[in-house]
């Protein structure tokens, strides 16, 4: 980019808060900012009067790119978070030798969030995770003081064993006087780590999910709570709340009849060519999502000729097996890629093992959907959410079992 082009987006810049990201030649991040004003902070490289760094800088400079952030301390973060990630060579500032402030989560039980400095970070050498470092304290603490009104954390050192004032003003759930259990506090600690990381619309997402369920539970309260947190964080990341995950997963328990939201999904499919190097795939999805730490793929053994339903029941059968064996928790629905008659082979198998789980299928031409229980295809409108979740997991399910039959091939034929 020419540096009258590049002086022209400069003066494009808006007056408003964000982080600026400075390329070099090839596009390699060299300097990442943060500003109150973008146009006007970025503009002041670009004067006569510069340090012999900053003029080395800028003459690097060859596009400028920039994300608008609601508030200067959300631009703050931001630029912490890009710098940890990117590591651009001008950053020297908040990587040298200098105490700057930093944002420090424990690694207890009932973690404790404060600010701390990079001095004090690499004196403890802690299970504590931290965030920053940051440029200005006083753009921290403000931070803070808007997670901490927005989710309430612990603060104290040691705990006093009763509720505090923090507790009675709810910028402390007291996990001291048990009024959180463990659980539920990790929770929060996961959402305020999310914030901390800029994930705006990850944040959002958790949030709306946890409150439908909370509704559909009938926990009113926490449904409350959790509807005010996305009041909060809409504003402040100035975005639309969505519901679609949670939507789907209702929908779905509705036309499939389950007694509970499939919160967990596992979904199998196979895959072969004439027989040779046939595969099945099982795709996990949690809360309406991959849950690719989860995936598992099978070499089929037992089955030797061109015969799906065989297949189906061998990968159904070493899965769920395993599970039974080890005591881990089942899925709330089990989606098979294909008709009637591979439902039938998977129900089959799961009766052998003593395992009463809901279970369904979806045939690949009309995508009705089989279901257990049913003699007839349930068939659902094009567009309804429930049919938009079915297909994803039908989709990756069939993604993941032709990479590992491609995967078995190449190596056949190299050998």
């Amino acid at each position: 980019m020419s540096r009258d082009r590049l002086k022209e987006k400069v003066a494009e810049l808006p007056d408003a808060p964000g982080v600026y990201v400075y390329k070099d030649a090839k596009g390699v991040i060299i300097y990442i900012g943060k500003a109150k004003s973008l146009k006007k902070r970025v503009q002041s490289y670009f004067t006569k009067y510069l340090s012999a760094k900053t003029q080395a800088l800028v003459s690097k400079i060859c596009d400028i790119e920039h994300i608008l952030t609601p508030t200067e301390y959300q631009a703050q973060l931001l630029e912490a978070t890009l710098i940890r990630e990117k590591q651009p060579q001008y950053n020297i500032s908040l990587k040298d030798d200098k105490s700057f402030p930093m944002l420090m989560i424990t690694g207890e039980e009932f973690p404790r969030v404060a600010v701390c400095r990079t001095l004090d970070m690499r004196k403890n050498r802690d299970k504590a995770a931290y965030y920053g470092p940051y440029a200005s304290a006083k753009l921290l603490r403000q931070a803070l003081k808007a997670i901490r009104k927005i989710f309430g954390f612990r603060s104290c050192k040691t705990m006093p064993g009763k509720p505090c004032l923090y507790y009675r003003l709810k910028l402390c759930p007291a996990p001291c006087a048990g009024k959180i259990s463990a659980g539920e506090y990790a929770e929060v600690v996961k959402d305020i780590r999310l914030f901390l990381e800029s994930k705006y619309e990850a944040l959002l997402e958790k949030l709306s999910f946890d409150m439908h369920v909370a509704s559909q539970e009938h926990r009113f309260e926490d449904a409350a709570r959790l509807r005010d947190r996305l009041k909060s964080l809409g504003a402040i990341a100035r975005t639309e709340v969505h519901f679609t995950s949670a939507d789907e997963l209702e929908d779905l328990r509705r036309l499939l009849g389950l007694k509970k939201m499939p919160l967990r999904i596992e979904g199998f499919d196979v895959a072969n060519i004439s027989g040779q190097e046939a595969t099945g795939s099982m795709v996990s999805f949690y809360k309406g999502r991959p849950d690719k730490d989860n995936y598992r793929r099978f070499r089929i053994k037992t089955v030797n000729a061109i015969d799906d339903y065989a297949m189906i029941r061998e990968v159904v059968q070493r899965r769920f097996r395993r599970l039974k064996e080890e005591g881990k928790p089942m899925p709330d629905l089990v989606l098979i890629d294909g008709g009637k008659q591979h439902l039938a082979a998977a129900e089959d198998e799961l009766r052998k093992l003593s395992l009463d789980l809901a279970v369904a299928a979806i045939a690949k031409e009309e995508e009705n959907i089989y279901c257990k229980g049913r003699d007839t295809p349930l068939a659902m409108d094009r567009d309804t959410p429930a049919l938009n979740l079915i297909r994803r997991v039908r989709d990756e399910a069939h993604r993941f079992a032709r990479a590992y039959h491609h995967l078995l091939r190449r190596k056949k034929l190299v050998s």
